[in-house]
């Protein structure tokens, strides 16, 4: 089988796994009831939804993009680097976290099937990343997540990676030494460099690279130092979890959460843009950041709605949101870049 697709926990890992609560009939469950797709609707009609014709599902230009130094963010802490969907920088304490990196052309496990990335005025890539990067979290085993390429290119960088239990077989898998990963259940945590503390936390989603599904967990992380609280949401439909997580952790000085690829025929395993704002209060998040969108097409809608419909229930909400563009720094108290970019691209 072929490298990218990875490995199926085994061994003590899969021992682990069966003894976790989460763990049932041979599975990873969600918290609460999560059926794949909506009541009536089939397989057979989204795929047919998916080749068909869509309306602006990619932008016509190039988006903009802001070439950051990303060696040289010592004056700018905290500070939060979005690269475009799922993938950024967190430069907090001295200490560089990565989240979810995918710096390859397509999400798949192959170099020629699958929609390309946007075109952006600055590409960044593995070469463009700190030369060491203390922390890299993979939130689930999904490919817009955990990319084969990128992590191979990146590991010789990584100190640690931190993900969710049974995402460490693709990693072991693809030549990273186990004493390097970390795996969680949801609420266990670690303590990192300078007293950092980081706490996996349910998502609603699944898992999986081939066929079978949920053999390795989905996870949300709750970072926190003696200062600050970030949420790192990772993929999540909306439901009572961010309240639980926000009562028992927040309030957050920020959130980053997934507002794209989203669809009413798989209405619980995304959020709907509106719901990143319901979510940001939920958390008790000060401000939040959209993320999941503006590089990839995976679902149907255009690809500038997820910002332009959260946007306008953060208004109404008066929730605030920072809109950066690729590459922009996002400061959490002194610089939440919020220009409407997007609405020149399309």
């Amino acid at each position: 089988m072929k490298k990218s697709f990875g490995k199926l926990p085994s061994g003590n890992c899969l021992e682990r796994i069966r003894k976790s609560a989460h763990y049932r009939e041979g599975s990873f469950q969600n918290l609460s009831e999560t059926p794949m797709l909506a009541e009536g609707v089939s397989y057979p009609k989204m795929i047919v939804d998916f080749f068909s014709k869509g309306v602006n599902r990619e932008p016509l230009h190039s988006l903009p993009a802001v070439k950051t130094d990303l060696s040289h963010l010592a004056n700018m802490e905290p500070v939060i680097i979005w690269f475009g969907h799922s993938s950024y920088l967190i430069r907090i304490n001295s200490v560089n976290i990565l989240v979810d990196p995918v710096f390859s052309e397509r999400v798949s496990p192959f170099s020629f099937i699958g929609k390309k990335a946007y075109p952006a005025a600055f590409q960044y890539t593995v070469h463009e990343m700190p030369a060491t990067i203390d922390l890299v979290i993979i939130t689930h085993d999904h490919y817009d997540h955990l990319d084969y390429d990128t992590i191979k290119r990146l590991s010789p960088r990584v100190k640690l990676f931190y993900t969710s239990m049974g995402v460490g077989a693709h990693l072991e898998h693809w030549g990273i030494e186990q004493e390097r990963i970390v795996e969680f259940d949801w609420w266990e945590k670690q303590t990192f460099m300078h007293g950092m503390e980081i706490t996996a936390t349910p998502a609603r989603h699944f898992s999986g690279r081939v066929f079978k599904r949920n053999q390795s967990l989905w996870s949300s992380f709750v970072l926190k130092t003696a200062e600050h609280a970030i949420f790192i949401g990772g993929d999540s439909g909306y439901d009572a979890a961010f309240k639980t997580i926000g009562d028992q952790f927040g309030p957050f000085d920020f959130a980053i959460l997934e507002c794209g690829q989203y669809n009413v025929q798989w209405p619980y395993i995304h959020m709907m843009p509106e719901d990143a704002a319901r979510a940001c209060i939920d958390l008790k998040a000060n401000a939040f950041m959209p993320v999941h969108w503006g590089k990839f097409t995976l679902a149907l809608h255009e690809w500038n709605d997820p910002a332009d419909r959260a946007l306008k229930q953060a208004e109404a909400l008066n929730v605030v949101m920072t809109t950066p563009m690729i590459g922009e720094p996002v400061m959490l108290n002194t610089r939440l870049p919020a220009k409407r970019w997007w609405l020149k691209t399309t």
